[in-house]
């Protein structure tokens, strides 16, 4: 194992901690979720929330976005949506005799893709490059996404008329699958007595930022920089390897799936203050990393297979040892 190198205080954890405690002020009573984004964010990846109206995911986008002074945009996903309308059009200007590209909304640093199983599959994969490449590719030309890039997807997951189930191709971007649940009754009886409503402007205050861009890519940077021992990989890849054998799962995690897990255990260790990787780094977000990308053998409602796929994961973090 690594030598026990604890990062200074006033550096990477601290940092975070503030970012949250920002974010905090506007979500109320949801600590683990708005951690689990932060995760996501300095891990580079994309979030799926799947949850029901009105819990308050429009809000943490923007919150997130603010907090960091980033670009936001929300796009509502339809089933009349096309691509362009997402990553833009080149137009023609007959006084200049040639075409201008205009950027679509994609091109913010915070894009939330509000019910995004309500479009179609082929608007939804314009999406795949944006989200493994942050860069988008239009008659031939490359452009690239501003840094930070993140997208956060919602969906529900109780409403299936009128909608198109993500594809596993799909779902393998996202970093983590979270949902954000029900506040506690302390934390709804703070909504109800606080002046304005959640998002509006009255609670958008400048106060809420606590650091720019720069800043949020040097934490990507330094999670970027945590070290893994060869312990911890083969740990990792055994409970990797695990969901490909599973008797209940027909299809285990891709190996893009083991680098993500990579990545949210370093952003882990990162906001723990370690510069290093430690088997609880990897088992803490384990289950919102792997499950959604994780297919359950046999038929069922589509809820039913997202438990069993949650399940399924926990089974095998309780039977693989961990390195000592």
């Amino acid at each position: 194992m690594a030598p026990e190198k604890k990062i200074e205080r006033d550096e990477p954890a601290e940092r975070v901690a503030a970012l949250a405690g920002a974010i905090g002020r506007v979500v109320l009573g949801k600590d683990d979720v708005i951690r689990k984004v932060l995760v996501t964010l300095l891990a580079r990846g994309h979030l799926l929330i799947e949850d029901i109206p009105g819990v308050g995911k429009t809000t943490l986008a923007q919150a997130l976005a603010q907090s960091i002074r980033c670009s936001f945009r929300r796009v509502q996903f339809t089933s009349d949506l096309l691509p362009a309308d997402i990553l833009g059009v080149k137009v023609y200007e007959p006084g200049r005799s040639e075409f201008r590209f205009l950027p679509g909304p994609i091109f913010h640093s915070i894009v939330l893709a509000d019910e995004i199983n309500r479009t179609t599959p082929r608007t939804q994969s314009a999406l795949l490059e944006a989200m493994s490449e942050a860069q988008v590719s239009i008659e031939g030309e490359t452009h690239p996404l501003p840094r930070p890039f993140m997208v956060i997807a919602t969906q529900n997951p109780l409403e299936h008329h009128g909608t198109y189930p993500l594809p596993d191709s799909q779902l393998d971007r996202f970093t983590m699958s979270v949902a954000m649940g029900y506040p506690g009754p302390e934390a709804e009886k703070r909504m109800l007595t606080r002046p304005g409503l959640p998002g509006s402007r009255s609670e958008s205050a400048p106060s809420l930022t606590v650091m720019d861009a720069a800043e949020v890519i040097d934490l990507q940077e330094r999670a970027d920089a945590v070290k893994v021992t060869l312990e911890v990989a083969d740990y990792l890849l055994e409970i990797v390897r695990r969901t490909r054998e599973h008797k209940g799962l027909r299809l285990g995690a891709s190996p893009r799936g083991a680098l993500a897990l990579r990545q949210v255990a370093k952003a882990r260790a990162l906001m723990e203050g370690r510069n290093f990787l430690l088997p609880d780094d990897v088992k803490a977000y384990a289950v919102e990393t792997l499950a959604h990308r994780l297919t359950v053998a046999g038929a069922g409602p589509a809820e039913d297979k997202r438990r069993a796929a949650a399940e399924s994961v926990r089974e095998i973090l309780e039977s693989v040892p961990v390195p000592v």
